[in-house]
């Protein structure tokens, strides 16, 4: 095995922390002597113990010295105290003869210091090894930490003629089990799902993630004139899962009843169009930690979230299906564009098959006409 195969194992233990860590980024790491791991550790929930320590730890319960080993790890180790002390001074102080770094982290109180830290302190660092696969596991982390508001990721599902129900509305189910999987695996790893208040009118969903093991996000709801039903599965589940509806209500005579059955109400000021404006609740969020938030839903939310600026990336679901339907709705609403060349384009895209469909992946790009 090489740096790249234990880089490998390193990244599947840093996985584990899928849902749990944030807003932490998921880390892994692995100590290495003579060709073979003696140890590996990983970040397991937010102010525990990070991946570093954790393989110290693993190794010093097994009795094996670390004294001259190298580490594999997915990140740059911190320079800076925070919620645990800092990983690159405990390597230097453990005995390690090299550290081998995936992604850099672009924490501006980290941010190379840590590289720095164990050179000076003697140990030969080998960086950028897998960094593709490192920088994409953290993607959420990677750009949060230095904007402080989500990552935000578009996601829906839709036929082959571009039809996210029938023409009666109906859209369960467009995509197969695989796919549905994956979602609720993303469920999994975003601190928050938001829909518009027209799909929990149409579907009346629960937004749980339906894993074992997994956790439930935060459920946001943007309703700006405050039509959430009182009796939806939404609000009727809001003691149990945290549940947040933003509005440009500010009646409190009406707000008062979603608060006593557990839900937060968050008035936010209303955009040119009337609609909650959603570069201020990314940034109220954001200040509450709120790392990542997946829209699922519908099409008004959608087009509002695109011209406001805030996707980062967008998820299609494509499925081997013809709908037809003049009316039938589709994923992006709106007034839409009138210029192709005012479209949002995707790029850095993938696409892959989950099951019988289709998976196309991409980063949003921004133009001056269109944002």
């Amino acid at each position: 095995m090489d740096d790249r195969d234990f880089m490998s194992v390193a990244l599947s233990h840093a996985k584990l922390g899928a849902g749990k860590v944030n807003p932490n980024p998921m880390v892994g790491a692995v100590i290495v002597r003579d060709g073979r791991i003696i140890a590996a550790g990983h970040h397991d929930r937010f102010g525990g113990w990070h991946a570093e320590r954790a393989a110290l730890e693993s190794a010093r319960s097994k009795g094996v010295s670390v004294r001259g080993a190298t580490m594999v790890v997915t990140m740059e180790p911190c320079c800076h105290q925070g919620m645990q002390p800092p990983c690159a001074q405990m390597l230097a102080d453990a005995g390690l003869s090299r550290v081998v770094v995936g992604s850099a982290d672009p924490n501006p109180l980290v941010s190379g210091g840590g590289i720095r830290l164990l050179e000076e302190a003697g140990i030969a660092v080998e960086q950028g090894v897998l960094r593709d696969e490192c920088d994409a596991l953290n993607e959420i982390f990677m750009r949060y930490i230095v904007r402080r508001t989500p990552f935000v990721l578009l996601k829906y599902a839709m036929t082959a003629d571009g039809r996210t129900a029938t023409s009666a509305g109906r859209s369960r189910w467009i995509t197969g089990e695989e796919s549905r999987r994956r979602v609720h695996e993303d469920r999994n790893r975003f601190a928050a799902v938001m829909v518009g208040v027209g799909t929990v009118l149409a579907d009346d969903p629960m937004l749980t993630c339906r894993i074992e093991n997994g956790h439930d996000p935060l459920r946001i709801v943007c309703d700006g004139t405050l039509r959430t039903p009182l009796d939806s599965a939404l609000v009727r589940s809001a003691r149990e899962i945290s549940t947040m509806i933003a509005t440009c209500c500010d009646d409190d005579r009406r707000i008062r009843p979603y608060r006593d059955a557990g839900c937060e109400v968050l008035t936010v000021g209303p955009d040119s169009d009337g609609h909650v404006d959603l570069p201020t609740l990314m940034r109220v969020l954001g200040g509450r930690g709120i790392d990542s938030v997946m829209i699922e839903g519908g099409a008004t939310l959608a087009w509002s979230a695109l011209q406001a600026g805030i996707v980062d990336k967008v998820d299609a679901y494509i499925a081997p299906k013809l709908f037809g339907g003049a009316l039938a709705p589709s994923a992006v609403g709106g007034a839409g564009v009138t210029d192709p060349a005012d479209c949002w384009r995707l790029v850095d895209t993938t696409v892959r098959t989950i099951g019988d469909d289709m998976l196309l992946e991409g980063m949003v790009e921004y133009v001056h006409r269109n944002h």
